[in-house]
C-alpha cells in the first residue's frame, strides 16, 4: 500500500515466534476498511490517469505539467527572493543601528584598554542616551561586552547577563564583523532586531568591546511583509504571464497538429480507398486478361469453324462440280455444262458473300478521330444496312474526350449487342441509348424480344463473354438484364478528363 497508517498492530492476531510469548516486531495485519478503500481509490485514479494520458491533447498535457512546474518554480523563486529581500533589509537596518552606536554611544565610552569597568558617570551617560535619543526609544535591550566576554553594561529588560560560550554572533562580532539577526512573531512575542556591533580602537583598529542591541522591529516587519508581498506578486505575475504565453503557443501548435492529424487521417483514408480500388481493378484486369486470352482462342476457333463450315464448304462443292464428267471430258450436252457452271458460280458467289460478311465484322471503320455520337451512328447505320431493321438511337449530346481503346470498346459493344438482338430477338424493338454524367459514360443496347436467362447463356455465348472482358479490361462495368419484356445490355465506363 505504501501508507504505514493503513496498517495497525494486532497482537491478538499475530502468533508468537517459535512458541514464545512475544509477537514479531512490526507484526502487521490487514488494513482497515476506510484506509483500504482510500488506497484503492488512489491506485485506481493513478491507473486511470496513466491510461487516459496518451489520449489527452498536447495543450491539456502542457496545462497539467506546465501548471505544476510553474507553481513549483514560483514557490522556489519566491522563497529565494523573499530570503534575499529579508537579508538585505535586515542588513540595512543593522547598518543604521550600527551607525547610531558608532556615532552616539562609542564617544561616551572611555578607553577600554585602561579601564576594565565603567564608572558611574559613564553608566549615567549611557542611561540618558538610551532614554532621550530618537533611536533609544526603540531599543528594548542594550548590553556592552568586553573583549573577554564580560558584561560591562546592561540596559532594559532582556536576556540574562550570563553569556553562552557558543554564541556565534558574539564571537563573530568580536572578530570585527557586524552581525544582524531578525526574529519575527513566530519566534518571539514581538518582532525584534538583534545587532552585534564591534567597537574598535581608533588608532589601532582592534576590537575593544561588543555592543549588543535588541531593537523593536514592528516597522521593519511591516516593510518585510510589504516587500515579500510585492516580491511574491511580481514572481507570480511573471510566472503566470510566462506560462500563459507558452500555453497560448502550445495551444496554437496543438490546434495546428490536430488539424494536420485530421487532414492526414483523411488523406490516409483516401489513399487507402484508392489503394483498395486499384487492387480491385488490378485483380479484375488480371482476371480479364486471363479470360481474354481464353476468349481469343475460342473466338479464333469459332472463326475457323465458320470459315470451314461456310465458305470452305461452298468452295469445296464448286471444286467437286469442276471435276464432273460434263466439264472435265466435255461429254455432256451444253445444257448440262451450263447447269454445272451456274451451280459453281452460285456456290462461289455465296462463299464470297460469307467471306465478306465475316470480314465486315472483323474490320473496323475509321473511328479514331470520330466523336462519340458519330461512332454510335456508324454502328447503328451499319447494322441497319446489313439487316434492314430500324434501330432507335438516343444520345445525351455530350462529346467527352475518349481514348482510341474506349472508342473501339463502345463500337464493338453496340455492334455485338445489336447482332445478338437481331439473332435471338429477331430485331424487335431494337434501340441504343447513351448518357454521360460526372465522367461516367453509360451505353444501353435494348430489344423487346422474349428474353433469356443470362446465367445459363453466359458461358455459351462468346459474344457476351467477349463484351464483358473487353469492357472490364478498361476498368468499366458490364451488366445484362433480361425478362419476357426484353433484354438490356449495359456498359459503364469512367472517362478521366484531360
Amino acid at each position: 500500500m505504501g501508507d504505514n497508517q493503513a496498517f495497525r498492530r494486532n497482537p491478538k492476531r499475530c502468533r508468537p515466534l517459535f512458541g514464545g510469548d512475544k509477537h514479531p516486531r512490526g507484526c502487521l495485519v490487514q488494513p482497515s476498511g476506510g484506509a483500504l478503500m482510500t488506497a484503492l481509490s488512489t491506485l485506481a485514479a493513478r491507473a486511470e490517469l496513466r491510461r487516459n494520458w496518451p489520449t489527452w491533447s498536447l495543450a491539456a498535457q502542457f496545462l497539467v505539467v506546465g501548471a505544476a512546474t510553474s507553481v513549483l518554480a514560483m514557490l522556489f523563486v519566491g522563497l529565494v527572493v523573499s530570503h534575499l529581500i529579508q537579508s538585505a533589509i535586515t542588513k540595512n537596518a543593522g547598518a543604521t543601528t550600527a551607525l547610531y552606536v558608532d556615532s552616539v554611544i562609542a564617544p561616551i565610552l572611555p578607553d577600554m584598554r585602561t579601564a576594565d569597568v565603567l564608572d558611574d558617570s559613564v553608566e549615567r551617560a549611557l542611561d540618558e542616551t538610551m532614554q532621550q535619543s530618537a533611536l533609544g526609544g526603540s531599543i528594548r535591550f542594550f548590553r556592552l561586552w568586553s573583549d573577554d566576554n564580560r558584561v560591562l553594561y546592561t540596559h532594559g529588560g532582556g536576556p540574562t547577563s550570563t553569556r553562552l560560550p557558543d554564541d556565534d554572533a558574539l564571537r563573530t562580532a568580536a572578530g570585527g564583523n557586524v552581525v544582524t539577526r531578525y526574529h519575527d512573531r513566530n519566534v518571539s512575542d514581538a518582532p525584534r532586531l538583534e545587532v552585534y556591533y564591534p567597537l574598535l580602537e581608533p588608532w589601532t583598529g582592534e576590537v575593544i568591546a561588543v555592543a549588543e542591541l535588541h531593537e523593536t522591529a514592528a516597522d521593519l516587519e511591516h516593510e518585510l511583509d510589504e516587500a515579500r508581498l510585492r516580491s511574491w506578486a511580481a514572481v507570480a505575475l511573471v510566472t503566470t504571464t510566462f506560462f500563459l504565453i507558452l500555453w497560448a503557443i502550445v495551444i496554437r501548435g496543438s490546434r495546428t497538429i490536430d488539424a494536420q492529424s485530421v487532414a492526414l487521417r483523411e488523406r490516409v483514408g483516401e489513399l487507402s480507398n484508392l489503394l483498395s480500388r486499384n487492387s480491385e481493378l488490378n485483380a479484375r484486369l488480371h482476371r480479364a486478361s486471363e479470360r481474354a486470352t481464353a476468349f481469343n482462342e475460342q473466338y479464333l476457333r469459332r472463326l475457323g469453324a465458320e470459315l470451314h463450315d461456310g465458305p470452305a464448304q461452298l468452295i469445296a462443292l464448286a471444286a467437286l462440280r469442276l471435276d464432273s464428267p460434263a466439264l472435265s471430258s466435255g461429254a455432256g450436252s451444253k445444257r448440262v455444262r451450263d447447269r454445272e457452271l451456274g451451280a459453281m458460280k452460285s456456290n462461289l458467289d455465296e462463299a464470297l458473300r460469307d467471306i465478306r460478311n465475316i470480314c465486315t465484322g472483323l474490320v473496323l471503320p475509321h473511328i479514331e478521330a470520330a466523336e462519340l455520337q458519330e461512332i454510335l451512328e456508324r454502328a447503328v447505320r451499319a447494322h441497319e444496312q446489313r439487316t434492314d431493321v430500324r434501330v432507335a438511337l438516343a444520345t445525351s449530346g455530350a462529346s467527352p474526350t475518349m481514348a482510341p481503346a474506349a472508342k473501339i470498346c463502345v463500337y464493338r459493344f453496340v455492334q455485338e449487342g445489336l447482332n445478338n438482338g437481331f439473332r435471338h430477338a429477331r430485331g424487335v424493338g431494337q434501340a441504343v441509348r447513351q448518357t454521360y454524367e460526372d465522367g461516367w459514360l453509360t451505353v444501353n443496347v435494348i430489344d423487346r424480344g422474349d428474353g433469356f436467362d443470362p446465367k445459363a447463356a453466359g458461358l455459351r455465348n462468346l459474344g457476351l463473354i467477349g463484351l464483358r472482358e473487353r469492357i472490364e479490361s478498361l476498368g468499366g462495368k458490364f451488366d445484362v438484364s433480361s425478362s419476357h419484356k426484353g433484354t438490356i445490355l449495359e456498359m459503364t465506363l469512367f472517362l478521366e478528363s484531360d
